[in-house]
């Protein structure tokens, strides 16, 4: 694999105990922290909003979050949408009631229950005309969905927005995923440095011999029970001094990360 030198403009982050990457920098830098408040997505029309569901919320907040911090026309943005599991929740309510009562359905909840559903609420709020693409790879969601949003970013040579989110999962979807908690994050990423670049990532295949760095114990509750959570030994370089980091992108095949802060 060639490696792919990219750069990061914007991060975006939220879980039950951090709002944003702000707080996983308090975090390891020791500070004790409060229950993080629900995702605003602010981003969203009033409307859209209270009819939203958890998961587009979530979406949409920890990519507002990146957006904002890169100062990009989220109109001109190509963006990655991955998950897991999509809404758990609702598609354990649709399987509840085909189970029960199958006239029942309701035609918006199947809509809130794809994979591109953030996407689409996404592009219709910002009024984004760019490509736009939903990801799923399990456990390795965000490692395929890492590499998806580097391919595009050099191919195009444009700047593209990542988001990877699942929240928790409900009944027996619960017992299938072990996704108990819910967790976001995303980054934007642009083919060359520019005024507002936080750190230079670059994406290689691994050899036996490639030493990474350990991420901080702080973080292993959070890392723990949910997919998108693979993020945070990336996230935790981004916050830090970098370092590199290994990421899984399919069943053992993984990404080698090196993460240069720039000042």
């Amino acid at each position: 694999m060639t490696p792919l030198e990219l750069f990061v403009e914007g991060i975006g982050l939220w879980s039950p105990r951090l709002g944003d990457f702000a707080a996983l920098r308090a975090l390891l830098a020791g500070a004790v922290l409060d229950a993080a408040a629900a995702p605003a997505a602010a981003l969203l029309p009033a409307n859209e909003r209270r009819r939203a569901p958890e998961s587009v919320r979530l979406a949409v907040e920890v990519a507002g979050q990146a957006l904002a911090m890169s100062g990009r026309d989220p109109g001109t943005l190509a963006c990655v949408f991955a998950s897991a599991h999509g809404d758990q929740a609702i598609t354990d309510a649709i399987c509840t009631t085909l189970a029960r009562a199958p006239a029942e359905l309701s035609p918006t909840r199947f809509h809130h229950s794809v994979h591109n559903a953030p996407a689409g609420y996404w592009t219709i709020a910002t009024g984004c005309r760019a490509p736009s693409s939903a990801v799923c790879a399990g456990a390795h969601t965000f490692g395929a969905a890492l590499l998806e949003a580097a391919s595009q970013v050099l191919a195009e040579q444009r700047p593209v927005l990542l988001a990877c989110s699942d929240i928790a999962g409900r009944g027996p979807l619960l017992e299938m995923t072990g996704c108990d908690h819910a967790f976001g994050s995303a980054l934007l990423l642009a083919p060359a440095a520019g005024a507002n670049t936080l750190a230079r990532l670059r994406l290689t295949l691994p050899t036996d011999h490639a030493a990474s760095t350990p991420p901080p114990a702080t973080l292993a509750a959070a890392a723990a029970g949910n997919p998108a959570a693979a993020a945070l030994p990336l996230l935790a370089l981004l916050a830090g001094r970098g370092g590199r980091c290994r990421i899984g992108r399919a069943a053992a095949a993984e990404l080698l990360i090196d993460v240069e802060p720039v000042a």
